[in-house]
């Protein structure tokens, strides 16, 4: 015995005990299709911006050291940074990595680590501004002075 209280798009169905033994109300998705698939959500440790996992570069700790994971399936300990020199740099040259990682990075890994952000572009285009900037940004253009 099912009755159903909403429209098509989600049904909410009474289902008696005998059908699962609770008698809780459950909720179905009946509409699978269009539906939007979650994208997973990973925070750069250099400049604290949330941006979609595949647009950040994973930084795994191993039993050699540091390395940079291109797959982001490698097992361990991982930190994300976005693909920009600025920040492997500040990253690099400070303890954040080591924080992140809960670990000590040794020259060598320095060293391999700024080798590899130096293959990377100086600043990405896409990123949206910091929010004090636009707030800055939306200022200059009331005043008239943008």
């Amino acid at each position: 015995m099912t009755e159903c209280l909403l429209p098509e798009v989600m049904y909410f169905c009474l289902v008696s005990i005998g059908d699962f033994g609770k008698g809780y109300g459950i909720l179905m998705n009946q509409q699978r299709k269009g539906r939007v698939k979650h994208v997973p959500q990973r925070t750069c440790i250099a400049c604290r911006q949330v941006a979609g996992k595949r647009a950040l570069i994973r930084l795994v700790r191993t039993e050699h050291g540091v390395v940079v994971d291109p797959t982001g399936k490698q097992a361990g300990r991982g930190a994300y940074l976005h693909p920009e020199r600025a920040c492997w740099e500040v990253v690099v040259k400070g303890n954040r990595l080591e924080q992140a990682l809960r670990t000590k990075l040794s020259a060598d890994n320095r060293q391999e680590l700024l080798a590899f952000a130096q293959t990377l572009p100086e600043a990405e285009a896409f990123r949206t501004p910091a929010p004090e900037q636009d707030d800055q940004e939306r200022a200059a253009f009331a005043d008239g002075s943008a």
